[in-house]
């Protein structure tokens, strides 16, 4: 027994008599650091076990926050939430992938912190309390460490292996892999292909690699591969995915039609090659776009050598990208057809003149279709309202396509000119105080055309350098005077600016001697369950026949009742100033009160400011009559429904410029006339990140975007062939 304990004493506790103090003092401190290493390595195997657990996440504003069942698988890096710990066995409601996400614990409270993952999804969660809270965020931190540590080794291990020369051998194989279906077809089928392989790959199987590098020679290094083409490596990562893509396919085709779990036709599957192409052909042609650019930007000699070396791979490309096109038939014409815009609109300061004798008048009115209940789209609109603040500015915010008029904002603003003969017969006036109520007349019988029926919809944000060109034909008769042809009135529209977005536009009919010229901007605002649309700048129309200027702006618009059937109204003030007749003219656009009170009510009044008097007073809507009140106890009543709509002539889409509204939007026109809303919205992101991409180019070189037709003066955009200044 004594012995037995003797050497058990040993295994634990050794007699360190023998050593000396130094060596003692080295066993001490190594045990010390075994220790504390077990401690460690016991800590880390506790924060690597799956953790779960009830957290509140914050849904929505209408839903707020709501108890959620949240479970972190470590080994897989996702954080993934249910409803309740009874559904863990479901599919989760939520995920998102750790690698390198933010944890970030709130500053406001010891319960709230914040998931951001790197592909931009945010959670925001809130535990029971403060030694919760910091569990999951120490165990969210350390899996996100974890994961974006082993994606940066896998980047840094492909980059290395991208600039390691490739062995002859490997390359035969490569460019075996990587022939042409025609060089296959020639030898007797997979069996040829088999043998080939073999005798290429037998001399690389028995080679093996050196045990250090190969000693230096007098020959001059290798030439890094981009010095040589530039998407050298672009077009190797490209061509390894077209086969693994085409390895998919094989396999996705080769499955079972019916009787299995998993077959060909299954949704996920199609989805799946739909994917892969749609993927492939999109990759290939931002390739095209950006050798065009290399070769345009980067000189010719580059451009030469990148094409020269890679002949062998160019063809291959562009056969791929034509299959893949021709075999996906669209009912709205390739989404790609966008890529007629030059990238990034660099020739569209080139505009020819426009020649208003092609223009044909438009087969019918403007009639957009009706929203309705928006039940269907109401987790986007919630989505939406989630992520706004009252008073927050909209002018970058993306709305959703479904709410859009099937117009740019560019053709909305011709389309108030939708009675030019009460426009044209305001020169018929000899009298000052009569034209100002002439002119009044004119400004109220405009929003109507322009904005046709209740329901709110959006134009199209137009895209700088677009443009819009239109003309009317009106007889003489309708103007009050008598001559052999019709008077001509034109429309110059075009986006000058992206940020404020700024549209310019100009209304002229030289035969009458009067001109409109204005740039207004659009600045909306989150209201709760509305959004306003303030319209900023100044409209100013001449009278070159007797020197006159009317000066106004336009009134501010309101979509009401998002959520349910949204409805449009305006709402301002709205002043009109005749500088050398002293005359003017306030004009009030009422909205709705929340109890009682008329839709789309309207009162004016104009002042004659050498007398003081008020020469008459109006009031009634806008969208259907109102009535003339005269000093002298007289009385008019304008029905606006009653007033002819002019219809507009416009070009045909094949005479049109790349950067006319109709032709530049018209793939996202015609997929909102057959209902394709998710085609529209690609069509819609399309243009929109060409635009920015252009921005970007511009504030990169310094250069300001070359406009056409208008120019800036002072604050104010002006057409650069005044019809007062010929």
């Amino acid at each position: 027994m004594a012995a037995a304990s003797s050497n058990k004493k040993v295994d634990f506790d050794p007699d360190l008599a023998s050593l000396s103090e130094f060596e003692r003092k080295q066993l001490h401190a190594v045990m010390q650091r075994a220790k504390e290493f077990e401690m460690k390595e016991e800590a880390k195997t506790k924060s690597w076990q799956s953790l779960e657990g009830q957290l509140t996440k914050f849904t929505n504003v209408m839903k707020g926050w709501q108890p959620r069942w949240f479970l972190l698988d470590p080994d897989s890096g996702m954080l993934e939430y249910f409803e309740k710990e009874e559904h863990k066995k479901q599919r989760a409601r939520g995920s998102i992938h750790l690698a390198a996400a933010v944890i970030s614990p709130s500053e406001e409270d010891s319960q709230t912190f914040s998931v951001s993952a790197a592909n931009g999804e945010v959670f925001k969660l809130r535990a029971s309390d403060a030694r919760e809270r910091q569990q999951w965020v120490d165990r969210l931190r350390v899996t996100a460490e974890h994961h974006a540590s082993f994606l940066n080794n896998r980047r840094s291990y492909h980059s290395k292996q991208t600039l390691t020369p490739i062995d002859p051998s490997l390359r035969s194989v490569r460019s075996l892999s990587m022939g042409s279906a025609g060089q296959l077809d020639s030898q007797s089928g997979p069996k040829a292909l088999k043998s080939s392989a073999e005798n290429i790959a037998q001399p690389a199987l028995h080679s093996a690699p050196p045990s250090r590098p190969p000693p230096p020679t007098s020959k001059a290094p290798m030439a890094h591969p981009h010095t040589i083409d530039p998407f050298r490596e672009v077009k190797e990562y490209m061509m390894e995915a077209e086969d693994y893509s085409h390895s998919l396919l094989d396999k996705i085709s080769a499955l079972p039609q019916t009787g299995e779990p998993i077959s060909g036709l299954d949704k996920d599957m199609l989805l799946m090659k739909a994917t892969s192409t749609a993927t492939l052909q999109c990759l290939g042609q931002c390739l095209t776009m950006l050798q065009q650019r290399q070769e345009a930007f980067g000189g010719a000699s580059l451009g030469q050598q990148s094409v020269s070396s890679s002949v062998d791979q160019l063809p291959r490309l562009e056969m791929r990208a034509k299959s893949i096109s021709d075999s996906i038939p669209s009912p709205i014409g390739s989404f790609t057809s966008a890529n007629e815009i030059p990238f990034p609109f660099l020739e569209a300061a080139s505009a020819p003149p426009v020649v208003h004798e092609e223009e044909v008048e438009d087969e019918e009115e403007y009639h957009d279709q009706d929203l309705g209940g928006v039940e269907e789209h109401k987790s986007i609109i919630l989505h939406l309202l989630s992520q706004l603040k009252l008073g927050m500015d909209l002018t970058k915010v993306v709305l959703p396509t479904f709410i859009l008029e099937r117009r740019s904002l560019l053709e909305l603003f011709a389309d108030c000119m939708a009675h030019p003969d009460v426009f044209l017969r305001i020169t018929n006036l000899p009298d000052p105080e009569d034209r100002m109520m002439a002119v009044l007349e004119w400004y109220l019988t405009s929003f109507h055309a322009g904005r046709q029926g209740s329901i709110a919809k959006k134009p199209y944000n137009p895209i700088i350098g677009e443009t819009f060109h239109c003309s009317w034909k009106i007889p003489p008769e309708d103007v009050g005077t008598t001559r052999d042809s019709p008077y001509l009135m034109t429309y110059t529209a075009e986006q000058v600016s992206h940020h404020p977005p700024v549209s310019a536009f100009y209304f002229e009919c030289p035969d009458r001697n009067v001109c409109i010229n204005a740039s207004i901007w659009t600045k909306s605002k989150f209201m709760g369950m509305s959004i306003g649309v303030v319209m900023v700048g100044k409209v100013v129309l001449k009278l070159l026949d007797f020197d006159e200027e009317y000066v106004f702006s336009l009134p501010s618009a309101y979509a009401r009742s998002i959520l349910t059937t949204p409805w449009v109204e305006m709402g301002d003030k709205i002043q009109m100033t005749c500088a050398k007749t002293n005359m003017s003219a306030s004009v009030t656009f009422h909205t709705k009160p929340f109890y009682g009170g008329r839709l789309h009510k309207v009162t004016a009044e104009v002042k004659n400011g050498n007398t003081g008097n008020i020469s008459c007073k109006v009031q009634g809507e806008w969208n259907s009559s109102f009535e003339f009140t005269y000093a002298d106890g007289t009385t008019k009543t304008v029905n606006v429904l009653d007033n002819q709509i002019w219809k507009k002539r416009v070009r045909p889409l094949v005479k049109q410029g790349e950067f006319e509204s109709r032709r530049l939007w018209q793939h996202v026109t015609t997929a909102l006339q057959i209902g394709d809303i998710n085609t529209a919205t690609e069509h819609k992101r399309f243009l929109e990140e060409r635009q920015r991409e252009g921005e970007r180019h511009r504030k990169d070189t310094n250069t300001q975007f070359p406009t056409k037709f208008f120019e800036k003066i002072g604050d104010t955009w002006t057409y650069k062939d005044l019809l007062d200044k010929r």
